[in-house]
């Protein structure tokens, strides 16, 4: 690759290894693809505990762990202008030519563009999640990203639905945001190596147990589904943590579930796989969803997934792979039901195959290539 087509990138968010979650991965899987293309990535991010400075990851990946501490929901406290001079001195020093920002949510992110702009670098922003118009906090999150995205040279959603959504609270030129969804590590989200027997149907649930993700359906779909097949022929295993899961815990004691409701906590990201595939369905309530990876990890597992249709999930997977239901309790029983019917014609094998085929990492590094050519293609 030539020197005029090679990228030197800052990724820029409070969201970061060594915490878990979607714009994690996306940062990292993006960030190793981009080096496998000959570009330079550096990631910038907030201390995490004791780590702090400069870490070096899997192939030379390069991340800055300034010394600021998060205040709320790993978020650190808003600046301003406090932290220009260590983002200047990284820009500088890293020789960056753009830099791209990950996720509304983060303080960082938005300091880093406002700063990035400021000494006439070109910026991409990449929106992760889906926002309302009316409540309080989405006209505040709104307004903040008016602002500071007043002048990005290029945005990129996760799915066509977050594309409208993003392009309608800001105010956005439509063609200057793309659609690149995410992807899945299909070479460690492998199924199990022997078809699992169906005398028992295992239901999985991996998530964070807070209201957004629906934790308050469970709690009145996992005892509807026990009653309505009795013998354990059901058996549930949910793993996350969270402020709702005393509620669930509740529920588990007052129904006398607890042959047939296991409560793992929290779950390392390394052993999801392993839990996965100790399953027949992937089971998925969240209440508002831009682009769910974890249903990705699923259906390469080999797990039907029965999931809510929010946001731009109905995008995601082809309908023999999914069951989509209202989020209502008495639809996501009547889609259980339904995905256990067809639980004999899945062949976890093949699914995996297929999703080999359908989401690669390589595929979205190639994409957000052409969106950082455009976006220092932009006139100043």
């Amino acid at each position: 690759m030539g020197d005029q087509k090679r990228h030197k990138i800052l990724m820029v968010s409070d969201f970061f290894y060594p915490n878990f979650g979607g714009v994690e991965n996306h940062i990292y899987y993006l960030s190793q693809c981009l080096l496998k293309l000959s570009h330079k990535v550096v990631v910038l991010t907030h201390a995490y505990g004791n780590r702090s400075g400069v870490r070096y990851m899997t192939g030379g990946l390069k991340v800055y762990y300034i010394p600021w501490k998060p205040f709320l929901m790993q978020n650190t406290l808003p600046t301003f202008y406090g932290t220009l001079p260590i983002m200047r001195t990284i820009l500088i020093r890293e020789k960056i030519t753009l830099v791209h920002g990950h996720q509304a949510f983060s303080t960082l992110c938005h300091e880093a563009l406002m700063h990035a702009r400021t000494m006439g670098y070109k910026v991409v922003f990449t929106d992760h999640s889906l926002y309302g118009f009316a409540d309080v906090g989405s006209i505040h999150m709104n307004k903040v990203l008016q602002f500071t995205l007043a002048d990005v040279s290029q945005a990129i959603c996760v799915s066509h639905t977050s594309k409208e959504n993003t392009v309608l609270r800001l105010g956005l030129p439509p063609e200057k945001v793309f659609v690149i969804p995410n992807a899945v590590d299909t070479a460690m989200f492998r199924p199990a190596p022997e078809k699992l027997s169906q005398d028992e149907i295992v239901i999985v649930v991996i998530s964070r147990l807070v209201y957004r993700k629906g934790a308050d359906l469970l709690v009145e779909v996992i005892p509807e589904v026990c009653h309505l097949f009795p013998n354990d022929l059901v058996r549930f295993i949910v793993g996350g943590d969270g402020p709702k899961r005393m509620r669930l815990e509740e529920m588990r004691e007052k129904n006398s579930l607890h042959d047939r409701v296991e409560m793992l906590g929290v779950v390392p990201h390394a052993r999801v796989q392993s839990v996965l595939i100790s399953g027949h369905i992937f089971l998925n309530s969240s209440l508002t969803e831009a682009f769910c990876i974890a249903i990705l990890e699923a259906a390469s597992c080999g797990l039907l997934t029965v999931r809510t249709r929010v946001g731009g999930v109905p995008e995601v997977l082809p309908n023999d792979m999914i069951v989509l239901a209202e989020p209502d309790p008495s639809d996501m029983v009547r889609a259980i039901t339904k995905a256990i019917s067809i639980l004999p014609k899945i062949d976890p094998q093949v699914m995996h195959l297929r999703m080999k085929k359908l989401y690669s990492w390589h595929d979205v590094a190639k994409r957000t290539e052409i969106v950082y050519d455009r976006a220092l293609g932009c006139p100043n």
